[in-house]
């Protein structure tokens, strides 16, 4: 009996961290008094139900892969990385118009990033925070040297414009960020799962509108996620006192205020900084996070260096989180 040859394996840098992040925005904006126009609502009644101010909607003729391809541009240039450096491309998203071709390996293309490993992942809302698990993974294995992840999302294609408990919180829009290797942690462990005895609480009506149970998913995500994000830092080894800046996905606003509340009495300090970009981008599924995150950066209210915590929640039910360092 010959010699079984024994095969090799790859190891890559001890950690990982984010080198750049980018969004891109529709430029239409839509405010409540344009709602209250086609829909029976009112600014108020949003204000107080999910806290929108307003939101962007794509054109018509504007794709999600238009969107992620501006994101994609714009984060590696914060990270001054040329694309001929990146080798995967990961594209969350669950409003692809098709299932073929998808959206990464087009993305991809048109940014000048040459054969790559390319392929979308779909974990609806969450779908940015295992996108980020999953590059990281890649680059400590060996797999990868950078990877870029780009949430991108057209929801106005998938909300009945009639429905007015949905039609007012989704949007459009892209956020990415780059991932690279490091000598030390910059992303910390993902932790994530599922609710798959919860499906029907988030699914296509008709295979053509999304549409939510409201209030039981509203009482899912303010008693389920914070354990999340507290198992986050317990895998990074952090407490809840080292977060400078909370990025729960921007579902609603009274979800996000009611787990940096639960956060807080479990130790976060008063002053961490959450993020309410839903106030004026609306809810973009996978792409709220990075979206969110670039926008605080750019105001200043999320500096280089500071403890982010991420959890991100949604259909299927799915759920992620992790902390990492602001870049």
């Amino acid at each position: 009996m010959t010699d079984r040859p024994t095969l090799r394996q790859q190891q890559g840098p001890t950690g990982s961290r984010i080198l750049g992040v980018g969004s891109f925005q529709p430029e239409r904006i839509v405010t409540n008094d344009d709602l209250s126009k086609i829909m029976e609502t009112d600014d108020q009644w949003i204000r107080d139900r999910v806290g929108i101010i307003e939101r962007r909607f794509a054109d018509k003729d504007e794709s999600l892969v238009d969107m992620a391809v501006k994101a994609g541009v714009n984060a590696l240039a914060d990270a001054g990385v040329d694309p001929s450096e990146v080798d995967t491309v990961i594209v969350p998203n669950c409003t692809m118009p098709s299932l073929i071709p998808n959206a990464a390996a087009q993305v991809a293309d048109r940014i000048g990033i040459k054969a790559p490993g390319a392929f979308d992942l779909n974990a609806a809302c969450a779908g940015f925070c295992y996108g980020v698990g999953v590059a990281s993974d890649l680059i400590r294995a060996g797999s990868a040297g950078k990877v870029l992840v780009i949430g991108a999302e057209k929801l106005t294609d998938s909300v009945d414009p009639t429905d007015r408990a949905n039609a007012i919180i989704f949007a459009d829009g892209a956020g990415a960020a780059l991932i690279g290797g490091s000598d030390t942690a910059g992303i910390g462990p993902v932790t994530w799962g599922s609710a798959g005895d919860l499906v029907d609480l988030i699914h296509m009506r008709e295979q053509r509108y999304i549409y939510q149970e409201g209030q039981a998913v509203f009482r899912w995500a303010t008693t389920q996620i914070a354990p999340i994000a507290l198992r986050a830092l317990e895998l990074a080894g952090l407490s809840p006192s080292d977060v400078d800046v909370l990025i729960p996905h921007q579902a609603n606003l009274r979800i996000v205020e009611a787990i940096a509340k639960r956060l807080r009495a479990k130790g976060a300090r008063e002053e961490m900084v959450v993020a309410d970009d839903i106030r004026y981008s609306g809810n973009t599924s996978s792409a709220s996070i990075p979206l969110a995150l670039d926008h605080m950066r750019k105001a200043g209210t999320a500096k280089p260096g500071d403890v982010v915590l991420a959890v991100g929640f949604g259909a299927g039910l799915s759920y992620a989180g992790q902390a990492f360092i602001c870049p």
